[in-house]
Parts: C-alpha cells; structure tokens; sequence
C-alpha cells in the first residue's frame, strides 16, 4: 500500500508512512481526488529532513472517516510536475510549498507568493512588489482596496478590475501580518505556551483552534481527552459558533443598510459571548480550553444560566429572522448575490459553511466526528443556491441547532475529577492529524515528532485556507458595491491565513 489510512485524532509511528517516489506520490493524491466528492485534501505540507524536503499529503475520506496519508521526498531545487495543473485542491498548498522551501513547479497556474513567511527561500520577493494580475484594455479599469481597512479589519489587499461597475475579477492578497506562529511552536517548549499561540491563532475562532490543538496534544502523549473534556469543548465550540454567527447576521443586515437586523442581533451576540465570560473569564473563551484538564468546570449552575439566556435570546432571534426574511428589498441583496456553483465549489476544495452553502456536504462535526459529537447524531445543515442568501440561511439555522444541542447536552453536566498522573510527554517519532469542525469549516492541526518527543513540524490550517478563492469566485459578474456584503457573507479570517 503506497498510503496509510488513519483516524481523526489518532497517532502513528512515523515509520508506518509510506515513502514513495514524488511521481508516484502525485499521481496517488490527484487520483484520490479524482471523479469523487467525498475526498478532499485536508492538509500538505513539508518540512526540512537534513537536505530533503519531506511532503506529507492528507487526504479525507467523508465516507468512511478515514485520512489518507502518503509521503515523499524530494530536493529543494527539485522541479517538479504539479498537482495544481490537475486539481485545484492542491492551489494554494504548492504556492507555499515553493515560498517556504523553493521547490519550483512546471505547469502551476498560479504560483506566486503565498504569505511572505520570514523563513522564505526568496527574501528579495516582498509584498510590494506581489506580481498582480494584469489586464491591458482600455475599458476595464482596477479598483484597489486596502491592505488598510476601516475599523479593525486586519489587513488584506483586494485588487478588482470592473467593467464600469462589474467585477470581471477579484485577486486577494494577504499575508502583512506574518506572525511566524507554526514556527513558535517549535521554539516555546513550554505547554501553557503553545496552548496561548493557539488561543491567539483567530481571534474569532479561540476554541476552535484550541481545542484542535487539545486533542491533538492529548492523544499525541496516548491520553485521550476524557467524557468530561469532550463534553466541556464541544458545548464551549458551539456557543462560539452562535455567537459568530449572530454577529455576522448583525454585519451582513449592515452591509444591506437594515439597520433594524444590525442593531438587533448585534445586542443578541453580546449574552452569549458574556456567557463564556461568566464559565471562564474571558469573551472570546481564552483560558477555557487546557490540555488534559479544565481551569473552570462546567456546573449545573452554569447550565440553568445558559437555558435562561436562551429562554430570552429566542424570542427575539425568531422575530428578527422573520421580519429579515420576508423583506423584500432585503432579501432583494441577498438572493442570487455572491453565487459559488457547487462545480466551483467541488474545485476549489472549499469546507465548512461556505461548501455547505453550495451543496457541498463538509462537516467534520459528522464525516470525522471528535470530542462529543461521536455521541450526537449531527446532519449537518446544507443549502443549495451558494449566494449570500445561502450563507445567511446556514448561521440561521446553525444557530437553532446549536441552541438544541446545548439544551440536550446540559440536561446532564458530568462531574469533572482532574487526573493528576495524567502524563503528557509526546509519542517519539510519531504523526497525528486532528480535525476540528470550528464555526467557519474544517481546522486541521498537524504534528511530526522526533525520537525525543520534540517537535519537528506543527501544521496548521485554518477553513479561510481553502475558502478565500470561494470569495474571488463569488464576486465576478456582480457590481462591486456588492463586494462587502459578499465579503461578510463569508467572513473569512485574515490572521488565520497570516499564521
């Protein structure tokens, strides 16, 4: 077998890998792709083996909760035939691949820099000079936007050339704030330590890459998170992806000039991120989530305070939601506004909610189920016209479904006993993968230890990984006064690209 097929969350010896000629490996991995929806590339990567360059390419299968994953070697001043050329899942893995390493590809479409790590091959290669698309026509004309934005909305570059008002194309380019954060995890040794990178990966996603990291850590040292643990995330990883959801109904009714909606779910978010302040001090969750242990258990008072907080926050989400969608002039903006076909969707390699918008069943919380969702029978919300309306209409619903599985889930809150003989020394020479469903789409955390324990890589990747060319899609043919509402109908993170 020139793969080896692992579990979400479950550890290998390195050893087990297969290593195969990169021929053989590119031809395997576009062929698991090929002509089968259920197959997408999760993560691929590579590090530095004395003067090699070792890939790992992961590829997960929703049909059968299985990751497919192969190796290769090949040399820094390697060129090689690309994946890219024949399945554009791999686009945005190879660019950096060739920025970090130098690995130079022959028929990539699109290879250009990707973030402009600190640790690139290509130092001379900076952001001012990032090589933009061009059109040479008099009729079509470029409108820039940002890398400053108003607010404070990270920085990011939008290039547009319009046709009058129309967009004809949309590049994006990111990657002004590289914080160098997967190589801190190699340089802090300390546990708290890399625990706060990552907290501080996405703001807006703390439990979400928290907990992918938690569970990664956990069974990395052979001490799967207990009942207790995998209750506590996944009731912390839903009331996240309530509040994010009602906060980005809140700015799309802004988008749209509704101001009644803004103001109205915007008050809606503010119980529900005050309720994570109340279980473990902080807003935005930070501190919660620890590895092999909790820092504030949850309580059968906390779960009385959570019901009441529903018990006032529903009535008025419904009202809400039921003026906002029987609004004509604002479902006028929403409806058939951002288009992403399923086609491009399947293409791009789009996960999380923006897949789901298109038809595109992609949701870990059920195809590689972790923590309590193996004890939740989840179906996972799907919509099928792929515009804004679309978008709007999954947090809607994602947001009762999340409500009712909290209902269910704190009907009985366990007793939580901290393991003091808990041991959390890495397995030596060993790979993980650990998929988390965060409120945006998949989250994969990747870890390769040495025969000390240490670690060699740590592998990170967030959804707006795969979802930013969702985002170019989804604009052309629109007027570009639609572009912010497109944009928030994604919300797609900067820093969680800029990592």
């Amino acid at each position: 077998m020139n793969y080896i097929t692992l579990k979400n969350n479950r550890p290998t010896p390195l050893k087990e890998i297969p290593i195969i000629g990169y021929d053989e490996f590119k031809e395997l991995n576009v062929g698991l792709l090929k002509d089968n929806p259920l197959r997408h590339c999760v993560n691929y990567f590579g590090y530095k083996d004395l003067e090699s360059i070792r890939l790992f390419c992961c590829v997960a299968d929703d049909s059968d909760h299985s990751i497919l994953v192969s190796s290769s070697y090949v040399g820094p001043s390697d060129t090689l035939q690309s994946m890219t050329a024949q399945n554009h899942n791999f686009e945005k893995f190879e660019r950096e691949l060739h920025e970090n390493f130098g690995i130079a590809y022959l028929d990539h479409p699109w290879l250009k820099p990707m973030r402009y790590a600190k640790n690139r091959v290509d130092n001379s290669s900076k952001i001012e000079n990032y090589p933009f698309y061009k059109v040479d026509s008099e009729e079509l004309h470029e409108v820039g936007v940002g890398p400053i934005h108003a607010g404070v909305i990270e920085p990011g570059h939008f290039r547009f050339i319009c046709n009058g008002e129309q967009i004809m194309h949309l590049e994006i380019q990111l990657g002004y704030q590289h914080r160098g954060v997967e190589e801190l995890f190699l340089k802090k040794k300390r546990l708290v330590e890399r625990t706060t990178l990552a907290e501080n990966i996405a703001g807006d996603t703390v439990v979400g890459h928290t907990t992918a990291f938690a569970n990664l850590w956990e069974n990395l040292c052979g001490n799967p998170p207990d009942a207790t643990l995998d209750f506590s995330r996944t009731l912390a990883l839903e009331l996240e992806r309530m509040a994010i959801h009602t906060g980005d109904l809140a700015a799309i009714c802004g988008d749209i000039a509704y101001q009644l909606g803004n103001s109205v779910y915007g008050r809606l978010r503010t119980p529900i991120v005050n309720f994570l302040q109340e279980w473990g001090g902080n807003r935005l969750a930070k501190g919660l989530i620890r590895v092999g242990k909790m820092n504030y258990p949850f309580t059968p008072a906390l779960a009385n305070r959570i019901i009441e907080i529903f018990g006032a926050y529903e009535p008025d989400f419904d009202e809400m939601t039921g003026r906002l969608w029987r609004l004509p002039s604002a479902l006028s903006r929403m409806e058939r506004t951002g288009v992403v076909s399923y086609e491009e969707a399947l293409e791009i390699g789009a996960v999380g909610m923006a897949a789901r918008a298109s038809g595109l069943n992609r949701d870990i919380r059920m195809s590689h189920p972790h923590n309590h969702y193996c004890s939740i029978e989840h179906k996972p919300v799907i919509k099928h016209h792929g515009d804004v309306f679309s978008r709007a209409q999954i947090r809607r619903e994602e947001i009762k479904q999340s409500i009712s599985y909290i209902k269910e889930m704190v009907q009985q809150v366990p007793d939580y006993k901290l393991n003091p003989a808990l041991s959390l020394s890495p397995l030596p020479d060993s790979f993980i993968l650990s998929l988390v469903e965060g409120w945006r789409g998949e989250i994969c955390h990747c870890a390769v230890t040495d025969n000390m324990g240490e670690l060699v890589v740590y592998k990170i990747k967030d959804p707006s990984h795969h979802n930013w060319m969702a985002l170019a899609q989804a604009v052309r043919n629109n007027d570009i006064s639609d572009f912010p509402i497109c944009n928030k109908s994604f919300n797609l993170s900067y820093c969680g690209h800029d990592l």
